[in-house]
């Protein structure tokens, strides 16, 4: 799932897809390096962020994802486009312009997102937040960190179940960064195979976190490395979805734990 942010704001790269073409080009540019998902948000959700009207997120995102439905409308293996937002009023037009997921950090906890979910029939992933962007980072504490997002998550796929919500439209995100320290972060790479127990597809996007840093010491522009350890960590623990911001190199790297594991399935019989 390659990120692409039309946003002035978001914590690397905010300003440098704002305008139409940019962001455009740089979709086009992930399907060629290989992306299955392009994940356009109009809302920065870094710690801290201000929200931003429906109205504005709309006018950020409808036209690049329109634009990159055109041109992926002759590409046989053209990634899918999701929409990263928490407003149904953005979700609903978003899915109409040509997007197919919703990419939500709230897990659909409006009912109006739950009913575009149901309504449309997108693929949706449910996210583990706790608290508001905003607030989140303000001394976010947990008895089990692993423990706590994984039953909170194995809820929230049974409530929207509940509420009409597909069961195999559904992929469990544990919200690396989001409401969370550092130490939390790592506590939930090393326990993410417990998260296979919700019986749903995982999604971990962890590219160029703040935690990362805290481990490498490495500036925001320089976390690549770091990034790439921590998405193969998280495929060998069970995720299914990286999100990331470089594609090229990730996709390089998931080839080759493809690879492995396919001569470590031959080498035991």
């Amino acid at each position: 799932m390659g990120i692409l942010n039309v946003t002035p704001d978001s914590f690397s790269d905010g300003g440098r897809f704002q305008s139409m073409e940019a962001a455009v080009l740089r979709g086009l540019a992930m399907a060629q390096e290989g992306a299955d998902i392009v994940d356009v948000g109009g809302e920065s959700t870094r710690p801290g962020a201000s929200p931003v009207s429906a109205e504005d997120e709309c006018a950020r995102v409808i036209p690049v994802i329109r634009a990159l439905r055109d041109a992926f409308s002759d590409q046989p293996d053209a990634p899918v486009i999701s929409v990263d937002t928490r407003k149904a009023a953005v979700a609903g037009p978003a899915m109409e312009a040509g997007a197919r997921i919703i990419n939500d950090v709230t897990a659909l906890d409006d009912p109006a997102m739950q009913e575009v979910a149901c309504c449309t029939g997108a693929g949706v992933v449910l996210m583990h937040m706790r608290g508001e962007p905003a607030t989140m980072q303000q001394d976010p504490r947990y008895d089990d960190v692993v423990t706590g997002v994984v039953n909170w998550l194995r809820q929230r796929r049974m409530m929207l179940e509940d509420a009409g919500v597909m069961p195999d439209t559904m992929a469990l995100d544990p919200g690396i960064g989001f409401g969370k320290t550092g130490e939390h972060n790592l506590k939930l790479l090393a326990g993410l195979s417990k998260l296979e127990d919700c019986g749903r597809p995982v999604v971990v996007g962890l590219s160029r976190k703040k935690f990362i840093g805290m481990v490498t010491g490495r500036d925001v522009s320089d976390r690549l490395a770091g990034s790439l350890a921590g998405a193969v960590w998280a495929a060998s623990r069970g995720a299914h979805v990286w999100r990331v911001h470089e594609v090229k190199e990730s996709i390089d790297a998931a080839r080759m734990v493809a690879a492995l594991r396919e001569e470590t399935a031959e080498w035991n019989g």
